[in-house]
């Protein structure tokens, strides 16, 4: 082990701590506060784990744990862009992309290029590992909102459409899932929470 190589890994270890501080819209269950991008990936791995019974068979649960864990990293620099917010979706990308490289790029070579190859697959959603990951990044916050009383999607004035469509990904990955989702929504709307088009 060289020593170069083990600073290279303290430092980017050091920058991944960052993500606690970049903050999300979605609020805790409890509502007493916004989640942070950290909490947020970490409950996703608990996710993967407690619903893997629901993934297509063929599913490496690892896989998607390595993809969980870093899929984020890259609000480190770019920030959280919200699920519904169409203007921050249209830089998106190439945002991250840059954070990608930027904070990807300070581990030793090998690191960098199989971090980059797991977020990478997470966007591409080609794979099932990758689609199952981005699934449970859809259905975690369905969960926040319905357990804080609709939260960002009252806080937002978002749509029945706009909920649905952000939720497709797991009607196709999840589908055993997709009769909750439809009731959590369909709950909310009646609510009010979430809003129905003119």
């Amino acid at each position: 082990m060289s020593d170069d190589r083990l600073a290279r890994q303290i430092a980017f270890l050091t920058e991944a701590d960052k993500l606690k501080n970049v903050v999300r819209r979605t609020p805790l269950t409890d509502s007493s506060r916004l989640e942070n991008s950290a909490e947020h990936s970490w409950h996703l791995v608990l996710a993967a784990l407690i619903l893997a019974e629901y993934s297509p068979a063929a599913v490496n649960v690892g896989r998607v744990l390595e993809l969980l864990t870093i899929h984020d990293l890259v609000e480190i620099d770019a920030g959280d862009t919200f699920a519904y917010d169409l203007k921050g979706l249209e830089t998106k990308a190439e945002r991250e992309v840059a954070a990608a490289e930027r904070i990807f790029g300070l581990l030793p070579g090998d690191q960098t290029a199989y971090i980059r190859e797991c977020w990478d697959e997470f966007e591409a959603q080609e794979t099932a590992e990758s689609r199952y990951a981005n699934a449970l990044d859809r259905l975690q916050a369905l969960l926040q909102n319905m357990k804080s009383g609709g939260g960002s999607w009252q806080s937002h004035r978002i749509t029945r459409s706009d909920v649905l469509r952000r939720m497709a990904p797991v009607e196709t990955a999840l589908p055993d899932l997709w009769p909750f989702v439809l009731d959590v929504v369909n709950r909310f709307c009646a609510t009010g929470a979430i809003a129905t088009e003119a």
